[in-house]
């Protein structure tokens, strides 16, 4: 995760700041706070979330507030898109790995 961070990070920094809606700094707060909170609290409850979709949706949130025209929608479908792909592939290559060292 760590690696991935530091190869990817920034550019999924820049998509969720800048390509999904624009902003005001005050909207980004309130983004980040929701956030916050929310992953505090599946945290408090042990429920596995994802810090980055509940960003997203956050952000969507903020979009939404200004108005479906405002969402580019083409970054977001590629964003679920990616999320949709991301599990089997990852349940695929975690069973070829563990086949491979068995």
């Amino acid at each position: 995760m760590g690696v991935g961070s530091i190869l990817a990070g920034l550019k999924v920094t820049q998509t969720l700041s800048e390509k999904v809606t624009p902003m005001t700094p005050q909207e980004g707060f309130a983004a980040n706070l929701t956030t916050s909170v929310l992953v505090t609290i599946a945290s408090r409850f042990g429920m596995p979330v994802s810090t980055t979709h509940v960003s997203s949706g956050a952000i969507f949130g903020i979009g939404l507030k200004h108005g479906k025209g405002t969402i580019k929608w083409k970054t977001v479908l590629e964003m679920i898109f990616a999320w949709i792909i991301t599990l089997p592939v990852a349940a695929l290559l975690a069973y070829l790995i563990f086949w491979g060292i068995n």
